[in-house]
This record gives structure tokens, C-alpha cells and sequence, in this order.
């Protein structure tokens, strides 16, 4: 492939997104999220057939509407791994756009995940899955030094890691500043993917109320509790100025997504009515909102 074939443009180059981290670590997910947005998906192809792929898409009159691929690369290419990074320099001195993701989680999440599977940590069949995490971190050290985006995937649901995947890849070109509000639980740890957080752990909370602990901040009679208290009529107010004055101050910075988590202890009851409320007030006012519950089934 000589330098003349990958002279376009930019963004009609082959856009490539190599999928890394740890086994259990959502890989599979993100892998599928990709292929939902119409990206080509290979995996564990060795690494130097990955310029190979591009070659034979940019050669073929059959499949030329093939710009998007997505390739994994993890501790299963073994004696190919070394040769990822020399690979994926050359494939961006050819023209290509190349994006490398590197999920990871904490230990005991991983311990819960391979636990709840029963499957063998892929490098230690003979030891402890503790033991097959450490030396998979140690072999995949300089993909995650170099990777475009570290996602730690130990609060992510299947659910909230897809749509996380979809907002950083998407190719959709769009004027208006779209804003993710996610409601979490504070128990649960802070979301890293925000970029504004609130807390509304102030407000009564539903979990303490006979027939309003089983349900969910999408239940009339919790979301009816909720907003009934006065406290939560001025953080409705208070978040309806934020939107006002910030959000078209972020949309003129050039921003395209905004992630505003509202969290509460648990991420099941106020969080979920008040990030429901605010969707509805900014909706009103002209935003294009995204709502996601992080910890609602917890």
C-alpha cells in the first residue's frame, strides 16, 4: 500500500478503532456496540494482518462503503502482541485514523465476573484468576500507556458501557451540544465518565417509606414523593439556571457531549426522579438530552 492510495482526505480515511484491556473487563460489549454503528468487527485477528484488512477493503469494488473497523487486540495474540505498536504507528503513517480503547475494571470486580462465569483466567488456566489479571496487566501496560480512552468498566452496566461506546465513536456530525444526564449512587462510586456532578442525597428519601422501597424513581409514586418536597422544587430551578447560562456556553466551546451525573446513596430513587425532571426541563428548552440510570437495578 503506497502513501498515494491513502492521499483523501482526512475523514474519508479508514477509520480504525483497536479494542484492548483486560479479559471481563467489557470487551465483548464494547466490541458489539461497534459493530451496532456499522463498524467492520474482527477478533483477536493477529496483529500484523491488521494493515492487511485495510488493503484488501481499499482494493475491493465490492465492499468500497467499508471505512469503519474495529479490530481486538488483548493477551491472546501472545507472540504477536509486541508487534502491536510498531503495527498501529504504520498504519497511521498510511492514512489510517486510528483510535485505541483500553477497558479495565478493579481486581474484585474482575474476581466477581470470572466467579459468577466459572471460566479460567485465560493467563493462568493452572493458577489464580488473581494471578491471571496481574500478568495480563503486565503484558498490556504499553496499549493502555498509549490508548486514546481508558474506560474503567467496574460501575458500567451492559447498558450504560454501549451507550458510552456509541457517544465516543459515533461519526454523526451535529450543531447541537447533546447532554447525557446519568443518575448513580454514590455508594457505588462516582462516575468518571462525568463532567458535572450534583448531589441530591438532601432531599427525603423514598427508601425509608413503607411501599415506595421496591420501587424506582420511574414509578409515579416514588417520582410523586420526590418532587413533592419543597427542596426539591429549588434544585429543579437551580439546575433549570445551569442549563440556561452553561450549556450554551459548553456548545460554543465546541463541546458536542456533556455528561451530568445526578447521584443519591443508592442511584435508585431521588437521583432517577430528578435526572427524569431535568431531561424534561431541558428537552423543553431546545437540548438534546440522553438519560441513563447507572445503579437503578442494584
Amino acid at each position: 500500500m503506497t502513501m498515494e492510495e491513502f492521499s483523501e482526505p482526512r475523514d474519508l480515511a479508514p477509520r480504525v478503532v483497536i479494542v484492548s484491556g483486560l479479559s471481563g473487563s467489557g470487551k465483548s460489549t464494547a466490541v458489539r456496540a461497534l459493530e451496532d454503528m456499522g463498524f467492520f468487527c474482527i477478533d483477536n485477528l493477529p496483529v500484523p494482518l491488521l494493515p492487511k484488512v485495510l488493503e484488501l477493503a481499499n482494493s475491493s469494488k465490492s465492499s468500497p462503503s467499508i471505512r469503519d473497523f474495529a479490530f481486538v487486540v488483548d493477551t491472546r495474540e501472545r507472540e504477536f502482541l509486541h508487534q502491536a505498536e510498531e503495527t498501529l504507528a504504520k498504519m497511521r503513517i498510511e492514512g489510517a485514523n486510528v483510535q485505541v480503547i483500553f477497558l479495565e475494571a478493579q481486581d474484585e470486580k474482575l474476581l466477581q465476573r470470572y466467579s459468577e462465569t466459572r471460566r479460567p483466567h485465560p493467563m493462568s488456566p493452572n493458577g489464580t484468576v488473581r494471578e491471571g489479571i496481574e500478568r495480563e496487566r503486565q503484558l498490556l501496560a504499553p496499549l493502555r500507556e498509549n490508548a486514546d480512552l481508558i474506560v474503567d468498566s467496574t460501575q458500567q452496566t451492559v447498558h450504560s458501557l454501549k451507550a458510552l461506546i456509541k457517544e465516543h465513536f459515533s461519526s454523526e456530525k451535529t450543531e447541537t451540544l447533546t447532554v447525557n444526564l446519568l443518575s448513580f449512587g454514590f455508594k457505588y462510586g462516582l462516575p468518571p465518565e462525568c463532567d458535572l456532578v450534583f448531589d441530591v442525597r438532601f432531599l427525603p428519601n423514598p427508601y425509608f417509606v413503607e411501599g415506595l422501597r421496591e420501587k424506582t424513581g420511574l414509578d409515579e409514586p416514588v417520582r410523586d414523593y420526590v418532587l413533592a418536597a419543597p427542596e426539591a422544587g429549588g434544585v429543579l430551578q437551580l439546575l433549570r439556571h445551569v442549563g440556561d447560562f452553561m450549556l450554551p456556553l459548553y456548545q460554543r466551546e465546541g463541546k458536542a457531549y456533556l455528561t451530568v451525573g445526578i447521584g443519591c446513596t443508592g442511584g435508585k430513587h431521588r437521583s432517577v426522579a430528578i435526572s427524569e425532571a431535568v431531561a424534561a426541563r431541558w428537552r423543553g428548552r431546545g437540548w438534546k438530552v440522553q438519560v441513563q440510570h447507572r445503579n437503578i437495578e442494584h
